[in-house]
C-alpha cells in the first residue's frame, strides 16, 4: 500500500490536500522573499519580522514573551535577536520603572529607516496576487481568513487577532457585524490583524 501522506506525488489528492500542498509552496516563496531581503539589508528573517511588527502594533505587544509566542519560536532566540538589533542601533529597551527586568522594545530613527527598506519584501507576492479579479481576490481571502481563525481554535495557530476571535464581531446568518465600529463588514473589511482586537 502506498504512501497515503499528502506530500506524496504518487498519491491522487483531494482537493483539501491539494491546497495544503499549495500552501507549503506559497510559505517557501515567503520565506524566500524574506531571506533576500534579509541579506540585502545585513539582517536575519527574524530580525526584519521584529521590525515589521514593533513598527506597527501596541508597545505592550512588543516584548520579548509575546513575540516568541507571535513567531512560534523560544525566547532565548527572540532575546538573541533583539541583542542584535539593539547593537546596531535599530531598536532600544524601554524599561519599565517598576520591574527593570521588563522592558518593551520601540524603533530608534535608524529602525525607522530600516522598516521603509524592508516593508516591501512581500511585494513581488501582492503583485502577482493583484492579477486575480475583486470576486477571486474575495473568494481567496474568506477562506484564509477563516482558516487562520480554525487554526487558532484548535491550538495549532498561537496568536491570532481576527474579527472572527474578538469580542467586537458578531455573526447573524450570513452578517458579519463590528459592535465597536458599528457596522456591517464585508469580506474585504475582516481584519487578519485588527488593532483594536480583544480577545472573547
Amino acid at each position: 500500500m502506498e504512501d497515503q501522506n499528502i506530500f506524496n506525488p504518487n498519491v491522487p489528492q483531494d482537493i483539501s490536500g491539494k491546497i495544503v500542498i499549495g500552501l507549503e509552496r506559497i510559505s517557501e516563496v515567503f520565506k524566500l522573499l524574506l531571506w533576500k531581503k534579509a541579506k540585502h539589508i545585513g539582517l536575519s528573517p527574524i530580525q526584519i519580522q521584529i521590525v515589521l511588527f514593533v513598527a506597527f502594533h501596541k508597545s505592550e505587544l512588543c516584548n520579548v514573551s509575546h513575540l516568541a509566542k507571535e513567531f512560534n519560536i523560544t525566547k532565548p532566540t527572540i532575546s538573541d535577536a533583539i541583542k542584535v538589533l539593539d547593537k546596531k542601533g535599530i531598536i532600544f529597551k524601554d524599561f519599565s520603572p517598576t520591574d527593570q527586568r521588563s522592558y518593551t522594545i520601540q524603533l530608534t530613527e535608524i529602525g525607522k529607516q530600516t522598516l521603509v527598506e524592508t516593508n516591501d519584501f512581500a511585494t513581488p507576492l501582492k503583485t502577482q496576487l493583484d492579477t486575480f479579479d475583486e470576486a477571486e481576490l474575495n473568494s481567496i481571502f474568506k477562506t484564509i481568513s477563516e482558516l487562520i481563525y480554525k487554526l487558532n481554535q484548535t491550538d495549532v495557530l498561537s496568536v491570532q487577532r481576527t474579527c472572527f476571535g474578538c469580542r467586537f464581531y458578531e455573526k447573524n446568518g450570513n452578517t458579519s457585524y463590528c459592535k465597536l465600529l458599528e457596522k456591517v463588514l464585508k469580506t474585504n473589511d475582516i481584519r487578519l490583524d485588527c488593532p483594536e482586537f480583544e480577545e472573547r
